[in-house]
């Protein structure tokens, strides 16, 4: 073959350092024709060292540079291959962002395995300090219930002012753990339900013996109103207050908010006060006995509002207190002057076999609707009853 013809079959390559095309001869096109199956068998030992050594958990640059350099030999081999009159410098790019390619792949795999340790170290210090603050609290819960045992124990201590302190203890355990307001409010209810002795003779004032446990009853009387809710704060816990056969005197829990307000059974001595208080639950004067003065003016009854055979001797009031569940009067007995001046019923009222002595004023609010089988009031004082309701002369009322 002559000079020309050699030309005819000879590529010219550029010269990166001078410039000027160099030829390749035949000779180096057939291994630049092979060229691509070394990388592809370098790219597949890289996949197998990248399966070992995933599989050791060992590190996986090594692979990866391995890879990275197959994938450059595959790729400007294939192009040299595929299309031989191509630049050769454009092939050598196109291989290089292969490789490149491959280590920037890794770059993005290093990246989201430190994203997901960083995740894990997160949630690992999320649940180590949810540990140690439920510990915190488990330590806590633990010295509140021995302060709240020795408390109950020290209640029947000996000693007045050790049962008082025992009782602020409670209360400052209810004031800080909210939890346990409702059983300290049990406890100190069940201290006014113990046995308590009264001298009811005629010095002002006398009670004998247990004048000093009548100082610390005082004290349980005031921290249940502490610890009951304002009948003005929104949204506020409603707790359950259970004064069956209790002894109450200068009890005063108005402008409060309860639940529940048992008071079955209850001596009412002196005066008492629970005027302005709303009770959301049911209320029970059931068989209570109000010697003294009696203040329930204003109140607010949602549910029930029993004062069944309640007995007051002293003076009732009722002005303006909203029923607006069931209620019953039956059997019970007023001997002192007793007003229900504006008072409003939901309901019927029941006043059936009730007896007002002492005088009473039943100018309810609103057209009144009543039960009065056997009501009656005493003819020798002055009642005031709404339109329509009349007394015959054995003092019966009459609708």
């Amino acid at each position: 073959m002559g000079q020309s013809g050699e030309l005819a079959h000879r590529h010219l390559v550029p010269n990166f350092r001078t410039g000027p095309a160099i030829p390749i001869t035949g000779k180096n096109d057939a291994l630049v024709g092979y060229l691509w199956i070394a990388g592809a068998v370098v790219v597949v030992v890289a996949a197998l060292l990248l399966l070992w050594q995933h599989r050791r958990r060992k590190s996986l640059l090594g692979p990866t540079l391995i890879g990275s350099i197959g994938a450059f030999l595959l790729v400007a081999g294939w192009l040299f291959a595929v299309d031989p009159g191509a630049p050769e410098h454009e092939a050598i790019k196109t291989g290089g962002l292969a490789g490149g390619s491959v280590v920037a792949l890794y770059a993005l795999w290093l990246n989201d395995r430190r994203r997901q340790v960083d995740d894990a170290r997160h949630v690992l210090e999320g649940a180590r300090q949810d540990l140690e603050t439920a510990r915190a609290e488990h330590d806590r819960s633990r010295v509140a219930d021995e302060r709240f045992a020795r408390s109950v124990e020290l209640l029947g201590h000996d000693a007045e002012q050790v049962r008082v302190g025992a009782m602020h203890a409670l209360a400052g355990l209810a004031r800080s753990r909210a939890e346990y307001t409702q059983t300290v409010l049990d406890v100190l209810c069940a201290y006014l339900r113990r046995p308590f002795r009264v001298d009811d003779g005629t010095t002002a004032g006398a009670r004998g013996p247990d004048e000093r446990e009548f100082e610390v009853r005082l004290t349980a009387q005031r921290l249940i109103a502490d610890l009951l809710p304002r009948d003005d704060a929104p949204g506020a816990p409603r707790y359950d207050l259970d004064l069956t056969r209790a002894y109450l005197e200068y009890f005063d829990i108005s402008h409060r908010q309860v639940n529940d307000l048992l008071l079955r059974a209850a001596r009412l001595h002196q005066s008492n006060s629970f005027h302005h208080t709303t009770v959301h639950g049911g209320a029970w004067f059931t068989d209570a006995r109000s010697p003294g003065r009696l203040y329930l003016h204003d109140m607010t009854f949602h549910d029930k509002g029993w004062f069944s055979r309640f007995t007051a001797r002293g003076r009732t009031d009722l002005s303006r207190t909203r029923f607006l569940g069931p209620n019953k009067f039956a059997e019970a007995t007023f001997t002192g002057f007793t007003t229900f001046e504006g008072t409003e019923f939901a309901r019927p009222v029941d006043f059936r076999h009730v007896r007002f002595t002492g005088g009473v004023d039943l100018r309810l609010a609103g057209p009144p609707d009543a039960l009065l089988t056997g009501a009656q009031v005493s003819v020798g004082h002055g009642n005031l009853l709404p339109d329509g309701w009349v007394v015959d002369p054995r003092g019966l009322v009459r609708n």
